[in-house]
C-alpha cells in the first residue's frame, strides 16, 4: 500500500526522470502502432507522422517531472498533491481530443476513432508517468 506522506528522494530525478519519459515515448509508440493496424487510412496527422507524437510526449512527460519535484520540494503531502494534480491534468488533457471528431471535414482522418486513440495515448503516458515517478523516487520505509 502506498503511503502518500513517504518522502521523495529528489535527487533520484536526475536518472528517474529521463528514463521516465522514455518509457512513456515507448508507451505511446507503442499505442500509435496498434491504432495504425486497426484503424483505416487516412490517418490523422497525430497517427500519420512519427515525431508528432514523440515530441509532444517528451515536452508533456518533462513537464509532468518538473511539476512533480515542484511538489516534492513544496508539498506538505507529495504525492497525494502529485496524484490530485495528474488526475487534472489528465483529464483536462481530453478536451482537445473530444473536439477532434468535430474536424473530420478540415483533417482528414480525424474521427471517433483517433479521438479515442490519442486519450488512450494520454492515459498510457500518464499511468507510466505517475507510477514510475512516484515507486522509483520514494523513499522506502524499512
Amino acid at each position: 500500500m502506498l503511503n502518500t506522506n513517504s518522502p521523495i528522494q529528489l535527487r533520484r530525478l536526475l536518472w528517474v526522470g529521463p528514463l521516465t519519459v522514455l518509457a512513456a515515448v515507448i508507451g505511446v509508440l507503442i499505442v500509435r502502432a496498434i491504432a495504425m493496424v486497426v484503424l483505416h487510412p487516412p490517418y490523422a496527422p497525430g497517427l500519420g507522422m512519427i515525431m508528432v507524437p514523440i515530441v509532444l510526449t517528451v515536452i508533456l512527460c518533462t513537464a509532468a517531472v518538473i511539476v512533480f519535484a515542484l511538489v516534492g520540494r513544496f508539498a506538505k503531502n507529495p504525492i497525494r498533491t502529485y496524484l490530485i494534480i495528474s488526475s487534472v491534468f489528465l483529464a483536462i488533457s481530453f478536451l482537445p481530443d473530444l473536439a477532434v471528431p468535430s474536424m473530420g471535414t478540415a483533417m482528414p482522418g480525424a474521427n471517433w476513432g483517433y479521438a479515442i486513440t490519442l486519450m488512450i495515448m494520454h492515459v498510457v503516458a500518464g499511468f507510466i508517468t505517475v507510477y514510475m515517478l512516484i515507486k522509483l523516487t520514494v523513499k522506502e520505509n524499512k
